[in-house]
């Protein structure tokens, strides 16, 4: 009988031990047959009912769509990669779109925000362009409804290029070497505002990540995915809750949220969305941004303050506390409160180390490019 109680406690101990790395409801043999499967037979995620509608699973990418009003052409690419790292397009000639997207920086910049004109200190983030093609509205509070649109914000921005939208057309036009260049990508030698977005989109749309890890996974490698990258990519779509907001094949559900990051009252107080709609209900929302490639690209968050990915899945698990500067008064009607889909997640230490590694696989290694040969 004693045999039989300490032969039950060492198997006991052995179970428990290997257990961190497996589901309550799935062992890790389990969940890899199923995620590397059909996806119709995954498990079910854990959505909220504001995450219900229009909701598509994670899955493998693909490459995005070119508008009908401005067609893929590899001259018109090439056009707008030249002008993305030329930095006559600002009134200093020393910022390029490249200086605050730079490829070998996860197409960011690298710091908490963003330097512009004479060094001004911009107030958010600098959003990393890969995939951005794939997105339906533009910077984090979606004030560009298309790539194209978006092109021109920049530019014009007092503390980022500060150069008069016309003046940049001009000074474009004073480099004749540019006009071979648009005759190639438009057909006509003409030099105009609307081509230069254009041109600038499109190439903004080959930036594209390559297949991750997850992608080679989820596609049939079943040995793609380290066991607790499979358990985290479980814990994201279950337990964490972040398939509520980052789902799709590019992460993101495109919609804005309120994650209680407005900081209220503190000389960083932004107030998102709020700020393009006047609408009350927008206060705090931010758009998702794609966690595809997220490793690459911090520091993270509209306003940079978290410098690690731990800090991240760390605040999530909190569930988003809402802070207000103490001695700051606040309007009643700014107080909006946070997505009812954030509250305490409880996820253990070792939980929170598998869902940092599942997303280290949907992350692959930063692109390096040359810079093409500025027309003179």
């Amino acid at each position: 009988m004693k045999r039989l109680l300490l032969l039950t406690a060492i198997l006991t101990v052995f179970v428990c031990s290997s257990a961190f790395l497996q589901s309550d409801e799935f062992t890790v043999e389990q969940l890899r047959e199923l995620y590397s499967g059909d996806a119709s037979k995954w498990p079910k995620a854990n959505l909220h009912n504001e995450a219900k509608p229009g909701f598509k699973d994670i899955g493998y990418l693909g490459r995005p769509s070119y508008p009908t009003d401005n067609p893929f052409k590899a001259e018109k690419q090439q056009l707008g990669k030249i002008l993305f790292f030329d930095p006559r397009l600002s009134v200093s000639g020393q910022i390029a779109c490249a200086s605050c997207h730079d490829p070998e920086l996860g197409w960011g910049d690298g710091r908490r925000v963003a330097y512009g004109h004479s060094r001004q200190t911009g107030k958010r983030n600098a959003m990393t362009l890969i995939n951005v093609g794939f997105y339906e509205q533009f910077f984090w509070d979606g004030r560009a409804k298309s790539l194209e649109e978006q092109a021109k914000f920049p530019v014009q921005d007092h503390v980022e290029m500060n150069t008069d939208l016309a003046t940049m057309v001009t000074n474009v036009k004073a480099v004749s070497g540019y006009r071979p260049l648009f005759a190639q990508a438009f057909g006509s030698e003409e030099i105009t505002l609307d081509k230069i977005q254009k041109a600038i989109a499109t190439f903004e749309r080959s930036i594209v990540s390559t297949n991750s890890r997850f992608d080679a996974f989820v596609k049939g490698n079943k040995k793609a995915l380290k066991d607790d990258e499979v358990v985290g990519l479980h814990l994201f779509r279950t337990k964490a809750g972040c398939i509520n907001c980052h789902n799709g094949p590019l992460f993101s559900d495109n919609k804005f949220h309120n994650d209680g990051q407005a900081l209220l009252g503190s000389r960083m107080e932004d107030l998102g969305l709020y700020n393009v709609t006047k609408n009350l209900k927008d206060v705090g929302a931010f758009r998702t941004p794609s966690l595809r490639e997220t490793h690459i690209t911090g520091p993270w968050m509209h306003h940079g303050n978290f410098p690690s990915i731990k800090d991240v899945i760390e605040f999530y698990n909190l569930g988003n506390p809402v802070t207000y500067q103490r001695a700051a008064v606040i309007p009643d009607s700014l107080k909006n409160p946070k997505s009812a889909m954030l509250k305490k997640l409880n996820l253990t230490l070792t939980e929170q180390t598998q869902l940092e590694a599942f997303l280290k696989s949907i992350s692959t290694q930063v692109q390096k490019i040359m810079p093409p040969k500025l027309p003179e």
